[in-house]
């Protein structure tokens, strides 16, 4: 009977290893539309060091641990507009950090050019970790095209479209893991081609599927879009997405698209395993706030803190209390990119709120084009004068001008055909009938003839947005000069000393 009882065992322990050895398990760490490495909301949220923290931790948990960017990364930020020895950092500061992080993988976003050619390949060359790229290329001046690539130590290598890892399990059992991308063409660039991304994303699964176990999307195109690609791929259990700034679990078919909160305010992690034999993946995901429980990294965290107190000497040559809580958001104040340069937003209604307060409510109506906004993300919780710097980080004054109502009228027809530029204009009492075709100041249609009163950002006066905005335009009556000590003479001291007066 005890040997019966034995073989028994001896069979269930071998059926269990058996098991065990068709099963390869990792994790994913996900990460998208990052712009800060410092925590945000008063240090409530976000910080790239504790998100390393919580990297070591999951591979403590299981050392075949990824971590992922999909897209957005180099910018905006505030850090990124100072000057660091004669040069503006323009995402220097994250390449460092996310170099001291070892990224597995980080795909590109819209946003990473901003960066003008010579920027964003010195920023190519700073880095250490593994780019994808699977439908930008780079356009070169005489229209023709090639890879991205970086170039370091006379080596040129370039950005591939698709990358492929090997996994091994503890018992040495291996699987095949590929990624493809998708870049949304949002940013129009005379040195970037973006081509067909759909097209690039079917080629590159095309080439991964038959030779990878599982292909997995990291992407950075819309929500719609990635359902789109979704559907094209349903053998694809998980797309990896950016672009949108607030997390969401998205199921599509069989599989799912995720994408985490911007500035890791939270980040998602997939805890994935795949059976060799059954072949069938399994995925459970988690969004992880990222918080001061997370605990912090400190290698991460001292880079951090180099640049923070870069960031914070120059500030305080403008503002001596940067961190600050100035006022409490209860409702996120939107400044995204799309909405600030297409709708009346909440922030920007603020910021021209808070452009007439600067002139003790003395002026008729205030404007600001919405490109001058380039936080790209939602204010909310705990606000601090450094997070004003971030909304407007080329700062500029506020000018008080007294022009005629035709030329307002024009000015105001300008922003509005410009919807989805820069050139939209965020508003403060004024109001248009889109039935009659009319504005209106204070509740009152404008008169071409009358003399207004209005708040303007000053970079709107120079015309680069609305070309016949000018000082010499006969429409403008009078330019008023801002003292040195005049609230308006910083349209971020003017945001600073509107919301605290709330």
């Amino acid at each position: 009977m005890k040997k019966i009882i034995y073989i028994l065992i001896s069979l269930s322990l071998l059926v269990s290893c058996s098991k065990e050895n068709n099963v390869v398990e990792f994790t994913f760490l996900q990460l998208n539309d990052v712009y800060e490495i410092a925590p945000l909301e008063g240090g409530k949220v976000g910080g790239m060091a504790r998100v390393e923290k919580l990297h070591q931790d999951l591979i403590k948990e299981n050392p075949n641990t990824f971590m992922f960017m999909a897209g957005d990364f180099l910018n905006p930020s505030l850090l990124g507009t100072i000057k660091y020895k004669g040069e503006r950092i323009k995402g220097k500061q994250m390449i460092e950090v996310m170099n001291a992080m070892n990224f597995d993988l980080v795909a590109l976003g819209n946003h990473e050019f901003d960066l003008n050619e010579q920027e964003f390949q010195q920023r190519l060359n700073e880095s250490n970790f593994q780019w994808i790229a699977t439908n930008p290329i780079h356009k070169l001046k005489d229209s023709t095209t090639k890879r991205f690539a970086i170039f370091k130590d006379n080596i040129s290598k370039e950005l591939p479209k698709t990358v492929i890892f090997t996994i091994k399990n503890k018992d040495g059992k291996s699987i095949k893991i590929g990624f493809f991308s998708a870049t949304i063409n949002a940013n129009p660039k005379n040195y970037v081609d973006y081509g067909d991304f759909y097209e690039s994303a079917k080629y590159a699964y095309n080439t991964l599927e038959p030779k990878t176990d599982i292909v997995f999307g990291l992407t950075h195109v819309t929500i719609e879009q990635d359902k789109m690609l979704a559907n094209m791929f349903p053998k694809v259990p998980l797309i990896m997405g950016g672009h949108e700034h607030v997390n969401m679990s998205v199921p599509v078919g069989n599989s799912k698209i995720t994408k985490a909160d911007a500035n890791a305010k939270t980040a998602y992690v997939h805890r994935i395993s795949y059976n060799t034999k059954t072949k069938e993946t399994i995925i459970k995901s988690e969004l992880v706030p990222i918080t001061k429980e997370t605990g912090i990294d400190e290698k991460v965290n001292n880079i951090v803190q180099k640049w923070n107190v870069l960031l914070d000497e120059k500030i305080k040559e403008i503002l001596p209390n940067p961190n600050e809580v100035i006022y409490t958001a209860v409702e996120p104040l939107d400044g995204r990119d799309t909405p600030i340069r297409s709708v009346q937003t909440n922030l920007g209604v603020l910021i021209a709120k808070a452009m007439a307060f600067s002139f003790d409510n003395k002026v008729d109506c205030a404007l600001i084009n919405g490109g001058s906004i380039r936080i790209d993300d939602e204010l909310q919780g705990d606000i601090t004068g450094i997070d004003i710097f971030r909304v407007l980080p080329f700062g500029g004054e506020v000018l008080k001008v007294e022009l005629k109502g035709n030329l307002l009228k024009k000015v105001l027809n300008y922003g509005r055909l410009k919807a989805g530029k820069g050139a939209y204009l965020q508003r403060y009492n004024v109001t248009y009938d889109k039935t009659n075709k009319k504005w209106f100041v204070n509740n009152k249609a404008i008169i071409d003839s009358k003399t207004y009163t209005v708040a303007f950002s000053d970079y709107l006066l120079k015309g680069y947005d609305i070309p016949f905005l000018k000082p010499e335009n006969k429409g403008i009556v009078k330019v008023y000069q801002n003292k040195n000590t005049d609230v308006a003479k910083d349209i971020r001291k003017a945001i600073i000393m509107y919301l605290k007066s709330l």
